[in-house]
């Protein structure tokens, strides 16, 4: 158990490094987009009306960073790992867009591709270890109910 804890602990701050990374992100591409924009991928980036992209992503960035920690906040581990298995989508998205516009192959294997894969190797190593931690808490209910009568 005290391994499975420690496990669960190392998944927490995963999760939480990865949620402030993005929620990072997030606020930069909403803040001072020029500063960041270069490193998603594409050959050229959208101007004039076009240039509302940057406030999707970064509320996009930044919400998914809030979940996290709304999702730690509320001790909801196990619901925290399936949203960033979900979530995981999303960089793997990114990558295949990039690729598909002629962007960077570095960029879209080494950033979108490696986060993809770092969220759901996070949302897999919370969710094995908060699953324990369910069944545990439902055996007891169990023991409990029946004691009760």
């Amino acid at each position: 158990m005290e391994k499975n804890m420690k496990l669960h602990t190392v998944a927490l701050w995963l999760a939480a490094l990865g949620g402030a990374f993005i929620a990072y992100i997030g606020l930069s591409y909403l803040i001072v987009p020029g500063s960041i924009v270069t490193g998603f991928g594409f050959p050229r980036w959208p101007g004039g009306d076009a240039d509302g992209f940057y406030a999707v992503k970064g509320t996009r960035d930044l919400v998914c960073g809030l979940v996290v920690f709304a999702l730690i906040a509320a001790r909801e581990h196990r619901a925290l790992a399936i949203a960033l298995g979900v979530v995981s989508l999303i960089p793997f998205g990114d990558a295949i867009n990039v690729l598909s516009h002629h962007g960077s192959i570095a960029t879209a294997l080494g950033v979108h591709t490696a986060t993809a894969l770092f969220v759901l190797f996070t949302a897999a190593l919370l969710y094995r270890t908060s699953e324990r931690d369910s069944d545990t808490a439902r055996q007891l209910d169990q023991s409990s109910s029946v004691a009760a009568l």
